[in-house]
């Protein structure tokens, strides 16, 4: 099997090899494997929600 490292996977999803490394190790990446020091992700990947969008509106205080 075919894997895509950090920084393939970040050049796809247009963030660092860092950011890559820290959601493969918080385990939001399924699929994904410790080689050594090395992340290793699975060719179908994707690329995981970012918490911090809110997907819904908010009240504007007054």
């Amino acid at each position: 099997m075919e894997f895509l490292t950090t920084k393939q996977a970040a050049q796809l999803w247009g963030i660092s090899p860092r950011r890559v490394a820290i959601l493969c190790a918080q385990g939001r990446i399924p699929g994904t494997v410790k080689a050594g020091k090395t992340w290793l992700l699975p060719p179908d990947a994707k690329k995981p929600a970012d918490p911090r969008t809110a997907s819904h509106e908010t009240e504007v205080a007054r």
